[in-house]
Protein backbone atom coordinates (compact mmCIF):
# COMPACT_ATOMS: atom_id res chain seq x y z
CA UNK A 1 0.00 0.00 0.00
CA UNK A 2 1.18 3.72 -0.83
CA UNK A 3 2.60 5.49 2.15
CA UNK A 4 1.51 8.89 2.27
CA UNK A 5 3.74 11.67 4.33
CA UNK A 6 2.05 13.47 7.31
CA UNK A 7 1.26 16.34 5.52
CA UNK A 8 -1.05 14.81 2.35
CA UNK A 9 -2.91 12.14 5.24
CA UNK A 10 -3.58 15.34 7.22
CA UNK A 11 -5.53 16.42 4.06
CA UNK A 12 -7.11 13.15 3.09
CA UNK A 13 -8.15 11.50 6.15
CA UNK A 14 -11.20 13.39 6.36
CA UNK A 15 -12.07 12.56 3.01
CA UNK A 16 -16.01 12.57 2.01
CA UNK A 17 -18.71 10.46 -0.53
CA UNK A 18 -18.81 14.17 -2.19
CA UNK A 19 -14.99 15.10 -1.73
CA UNK A 20 -14.59 11.45 -3.74
CA UNK A 21 -16.77 12.46 -6.49
CA UNK A 22 -15.51 15.68 -7.20
CA UNK A 23 -11.95 14.24 -7.47
CA UNK A 24 -13.27 11.46 -9.67
CA UNK A 25 -15.03 13.75 -11.63
CA UNK A 26 -11.50 15.60 -12.24
CA UNK A 27 -9.92 12.59 -12.71
CA UNK A 28 -12.63 12.05 -16.16
CA UNK A 29 -14.68 9.87 -14.23
CA UNK A 30 -18.31 9.61 -15.28
CA UNK A 31 -21.71 8.36 -13.47
CA UNK A 32 -22.08 4.94 -14.90
CA UNK A 33 -25.41 3.95 -12.90
CA UNK A 34 -26.20 3.22 -9.31
CA UNK A 35 -28.12 0.18 -7.50
CA UNK A 36 -31.76 0.74 -6.70
CA UNK A 37 -31.64 2.01 -3.56
CA UNK A 38 -29.34 4.75 -4.29
CA UNK A 39 -26.75 4.01 -1.63
CA UNK A 40 -24.06 2.64 -4.12
CA UNK A 41 -22.47 4.64 -7.45
CA UNK A 42 -20.21 3.60 -9.53
CA UNK A 43 -18.20 5.42 -11.58
CA UNK A 44 -16.48 4.63 -15.04
CA UNK A 45 -13.49 6.44 -17.05
CA UNK A 46 -14.61 6.72 -20.04
CA UNK A 47 -10.99 7.00 -21.70
CA UNK A 48 -8.58 3.77 -19.88
CA UNK A 49 -11.89 2.03 -19.12
CA UNK A 50 -11.21 2.40 -14.86
CA UNK A 51 -14.05 1.69 -12.92
CA UNK A 52 -14.76 2.43 -8.98
CA UNK A 53 -17.63 2.20 -6.16
CA UNK A 54 -18.73 4.38 -4.26
CA UNK A 55 -20.71 3.34 -1.23
CA UNK A 56 -22.89 6.90 -0.74
CA UNK A 57 -23.05 7.77 2.36
CA UNK A 58 -23.62 11.70 3.18
CA UNK A 59 -21.51 13.31 5.58
CA UNK A 60 -19.82 10.59 6.42
CA UNK A 61 -15.60 10.39 5.64
CA UNK A 62 -13.94 6.83 4.80
CA UNK A 63 -11.68 4.74 6.67
CA UNK A 64 -8.24 4.92 6.12
CA UNK A 65 -7.68 1.80 5.30
CA UNK A 66 -10.44 1.75 2.32
CA UNK A 67 -8.97 5.44 0.97
CA UNK A 68 -5.43 3.79 0.66
CA UNK A 69 -6.96 0.86 -0.89
CA UNK A 70 -9.29 2.99 -3.20
CA UNK A 71 -6.64 5.36 -4.11
CA UNK A 72 -4.13 2.54 -5.22
CA UNK A 73 -6.99 0.85 -7.21
CA UNK A 74 -7.46 4.31 -8.75
CA UNK A 75 -3.42 4.98 -9.69
CA UNK A 76 -3.65 7.65 -7.44
CA UNK A 77 -0.35 7.05 -5.26
CA UNK A 78 1.91 10.13 -5.43
CA UNK A 79 1.25 13.74 -4.41
CA UNK A 80 1.12 15.36 -7.63
CA UNK A 81 -1.53 12.74 -8.63
CA UNK A 82 -3.95 13.91 -5.65
CA UNK A 83 -3.10 17.39 -6.21
CA UNK A 84 -4.36 17.43 -9.41
CA UNK A 85 -7.69 15.92 -8.52
CA UNK A 86 -8.24 18.14 -6.03
CA UNK A 87 -8.17 16.03 -2.82
CA UNK A 88 -4.70 17.68 -1.36
CA UNK A 89 -3.48 21.92 -1.75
Amino acid sequence: MAKYPRHVWNQIKGTSCSDLIRALEADGFELDGKNPRGSVLIYLNPNDRRRVTVHWHPGKSYGPGMLKAMFEDLGWTTEEKLREVGLIK
